[in-house]
């Protein structure tokens, strides 16, 4: 307990004199405390944000480029460090976390490599002797604000995209994983990004929503990027309406699997499984859904449960969530479905699992549950798990399959799974999401495809030259000849 986690204002750390303490779901017990940011806080950050911007924006792509690349290395030579700090933090398996920080480093160099092929465009115009020329500016300071959850990726792209633009980021790291965001300060800084140009701030949740409406409200602030729950997401979204500013928001999710009558079942299932189970269920691309064609059904239950077998760790131990909230739901939710006609298809939600140093029951862990029965009655049709609890819900047609993966208000992520790509096209090109995996699952994001989502996921697209340009705009500048 002895380190806290500094926010990090002009190039410099900052140790607060009040701290919030940062539990791990791995012991339930305090890790370490974490500086409070104040108001004056917040608006250092933004001042700096805006000294820094007009060198910032200035520098020449190879300089941008230098800089993301060192970070790279810096963060390849720490990851080690990086991944045990998260893992503390959240909780998360060492599969996770090893993809989670191997893809927050392609991030970076996917995305250093990008920046020279910023340009704009010459239009003809419609009067003669007349001339335009487009160009893309920066939009200024950045305020970024991104979740615990897949910290190193998440967080590193909230300001990797914002900066790769020229723009200066404010950004607000989670409550529950700050020190993973400070590493993501310390290797920016390190790798040598100008004084002011990334900020960092943290606050518990109670005092949250108080600090992240008055960096939306300042006037330094000219777009915000948010990672998050789709309720949180259309707070901010009604105070960036309010205040007039764009905002890029990628946000919860309802994703389905489809399994069709001529798909690879062993296959099917375990993508399924993964996609549910990863990480104990805490992405948003989670599969919450799957949706089986009935005559394929009865064999899909049982290799469905083969694949549950096969998933669980070898140590036997349930899987950790990050916070006891997350448990809660999850029991509130299956317990909803079983009173309104639904079955447990695996698991059992009213278990506890007991720690396995103090033999005490833990709050922070659930095995993995499997609904059969949901009906559009019950809660859990409709709402994000955001855990380890998934619904098999068997259909006639593919026409019924589609009907009911669109019957959701979110549109993040879809599998579908055939042996016929035609087939698996067609029916992909019919989702109303962001994303359709053809015989994979549902959870997947890479730096070289854009990621975002529809309706209640959000708007707007992380990612490559699409996560560049979003932090672009344009400006028309015309001259008689």
């Amino acid at each position: 307990m002895a380190f806290t986690v500094p926010l990090l204002i002009n190039g410099e750390e900052k140790i607060t004199t009040t701290t919030f303490p940062i539990e791990s779901p791995l012991s339930n017990s305090t890790l370490w405390q974490c500086s409070i940011a104040s108001t004056a806080d917040a608006d250092a950050a933004l001042a700096a944000a805006s000294a820094a911007f007009p060198a910032w924006s200035k520098t020449k792509p190879a300089a941008r480029r230098a800089i993301f690349l060192k970070a790279a290395d810096l963060f390849e030579q720490r990851m080690d460090e990086f991944k045990r700090v998260m893992q503390q933090e959240t909780g998360a398996s060492d599969i996770f976390t090893n993809f989670e920080t191997t893809t927050a480093i392609e991030h970076l160099r996917e995305t250093a490599g990008r920046i020279s092929a910023i340009e704009g465009s010459i239009p003809v115009c419609q009067d003669e002797g007349r001339s335009a020329l487009i160009v893309k500016e920066p939009y200024g300071v950045v305020l970024a604000i991104a979740p615990w959850n897949a910290p190193h990726i998440l967080g590193i792209r909230s300001v990797l995209f914002p900066l790769a633009a020229g723009n200066t980021c404010v950004l607000k790291g989670p409550e529950i994983s700050p020190r993973v965001y400070h590493h993501i300060g310390q290797i920016f800084t390190a790798a040598g990004l100008p004084p002011g140009a990334l900020n960092t701030l943290y606050t518990p949740r109670e005092q949250s929503a108080a600090i992240t409406t008055h960096l939306i409200d300042a006037p330094q602030v000219k777009k915000i990027n948010f990672t998050g729950s789709s309720a949180v997401g259309a707070i901010i979204a009604t105070s960036a309406g309010r205040a007039l500013k764009p905002c890029l928001l990628e946000l919860g999710g309802k994703g389905s699997a489809i399994v069709l009558d001529d798909a690879d079942l062993q296959l099917a299932a375990m993508q399924c499984v993964v996609g549910a189970f990863m990480h104990s269920g805490q992405v948003c691309m989670s599969t919450e859904r799957v949706i089986v064609q009935k005559s394929i059904l009865e064999p899909f239950r049982g290799a469905l449960k083969a694949a549950v077998a096969g998933f669980m760790p070898a140590d036997g131990l349930a899987p950790i969530l990050a916070q006891a909230t997350g448990v809660e739901r999850n029991r509130a939710l299956v317990a909803d479905a079983l009173t309104k006609g639904a079955t447990l298809l695996h698991g059992d939600h009213r278990a506890d699992e007991l720690h396995p140093e103090t033999g005490v029951a833990s709050p922070t862990r659930l095995r993995p549950l499997i609904l059969e029965g949901v009906t559009s009655a019950m809660r859990v049709y409709h709402e994000e798990s955001f855990g380890p609890s998934v619904s098999v819900i068997g259909v006639e047609t593919e026409d019924e399959a589609v009907a009911l993966a669109n019957d959701t208000q979110y549109g993040l992520n879809n599998a579908v799974f055939t042996k016929d790509l035609a087939r698996g096209l067609r029916v992909a090109r019919r989702l109303e999401s962001g994303a359709v995996h053809i015989n994979s699952m549902s959870m997947h994001d890479e730096p070289m495809l854009p990621h975002g989502g529809v309706g209640r996921s959000g708007w707007g697209r992380f990612n490559a030259r699409w996560g560049v340009e979003e932090f672009l705009r344009s400006k028309t500048i015309t001259f008689q000849e």
